[in-house]
């Protein structure tokens, strides 16, 4: 696309800002600045969705004692098992143990910690679905 066919939307997902986007003029790459268009804004608004329902899920099949509050914590943050298995430094099957109810009960402080970190909220938070 053409420098000067990049779309200035105005999206609000972009908070006022500018991203850098790609275009030619005369025939070179160059870099130029958008303010959004409406099918990414679309896409975004779409995603976003998807994610808040994912995050409503995980609260309710906490609240009915299926999994731990770390599994709600974990959509609530948007990570995914990977994501916050690197972000806390544990093993993904540690993190996968422990949503399980039981088992997060009885994690030391010390873990639980990592995951308050990688969420960036309190131990008493991380024991919570209220946030």
């Amino acid at each position: 696309m053409e420098i000067k066919d990049i779309p200035q939307d105005d999206s609000e997902s972009y908070h006022g800002h500018l991203i850098v986007i790609y275009g030619t003029r005369d025939g070179r790459y160059e870099a130029g600045t958008s303010s959004g268009w409406q099918d990414e804004a679309y896409a975004t608004e779409m995603a976003v969705c998807e994610l808040d329902a994912q995050t409503q899920t995980a609260r309710k099949a906490v609240e009915k004692g299926e999994y731990s509050p770390l599994y709600y914590h974990m959509f609530r943050c948007r990570y995914d098992e990977t994501g916050l298995a690197m972000a806390a430094g544990v093993w993904k099957w540690q993190l996968r143990r422990h949503f399980r109810p039981e088992v997060f009960a009885k994690l030391p402080a010390k873990t639980l910690q990592k995951y308050a970190d990688a969420c960036q909220i309190s131990i008493d938070d991380l024991k919570q679905t209220n946030i």
